[in-house]
């Protein structure tokens, strides 16, 4: 494994690399560092192929700017990395935010894109159930899954850093504006589409962005929200590896463009 910092954009972005063979960029949730989402998926796909996993803005043990987060920035932030990096074209997956963050990829930097996979991805508000957003107006750090915020401190340079990423996490969902149907349907890569079927991301919601992206598979699987990549906060004690969906992840990325 590769780790280091990269200057994107105002500021040090954290990257690991892991692997050989064609670049898949990896792209975390809400309040998560690159292990507390993808620890358990790394060493499988990374196997077959090199692995980018990046953290964001004010997340694990990249820098924050005076501005709040957003999709766009975010996604903007990960293209310069990869130019930095000098990685003309790449697979991406997304989970979560990362997700959303992975759709704006596709639709600000298309150039950049293979494939993509979108993990428990949001591209409108009603997407979750109406709870979601009297538990966000309500937000605070008392609530965040300790297991976050233990990942959080295990790596991050400041740990007073957490309370910045829980708030610039918490504002960008109460500000979260749809994402045009316009911009979904002008999404041409080949995308596969992953959620829960207990997921925060309603099964709905991921059968609309299925309908949307013309090259699109889903799947919709047993679990919750991130179950199906080994993501913290839903690992239990009989946790098998087995259960993860990498395997066809693997199968959607190894087929022919």
């Amino acid at each position: 494994m590769e780790s280091n910092y990269s200057e994107v954009n105002g500021i040090k972005m954290y990257y690991e690399i892991y692997g050989q063979g064609k670049p898949l960029v990896l792209i975390h949730g809400g309040g998560s560092t690159i292990q507390t989402n993808f620890e358990k998926a790394i060493p499988l796909l990374a196997k077959n192929r090199k692995i980018i996993a990046v953290e964001l803005q004010a997340h694990g043990r990249t820098s924050d700017r005076n501005q709040d987060s957003s999709f766009e920035q975010d996604a903007d932030d990960v293209a310069t990395l990869l130019k930095n990096l000098k990685i003309d074209k790449a697979d991406f997956f997304g989970f979560s935010n990362g997700g959303t963050t992975t759709l704006q990829i596709a639709i600000r930097h298309p150039e950049i894109v293979n494939k993509i996979i979108l993990g428990s991805a949001l591209t409108k508000r009603n997407g979750v159930p109406d709870w979601f957003w009297d538990f966000m107006s309500q937000a605070s750090l008392e609530n965040m899954p300790e297991q976050l915020k233990e990942g959080y401190k295990k790596v991050a340079p400041d740990p007073n850093g957490l309370q910045i990423m829980h708030d610039r996490d918490a504002k960008r969902m109460l500000n979260f504006k749809d994402i045009p149907d316009e911009q979904i349907k002008a999404i041409k890569v080949p995308t596969l589409i992953i959620n829960g079927d207990k997921d925060v991301i309603t099964p709905e919601h991921a059968i609309e962005i299925h309908r949307q992206i013309e090259n699109s598979e889903l799947a919709i699987i047993p679990g919750g929200h991130g179950e199906y990549i080994g993501e913290i906060t839903t690992l239990k004690p009989d946790f098998k590896e087995s259960e993860l969906v990498i395997p066809m992840i693997e199968k959607f990325l190894d087929e022919k463009l």
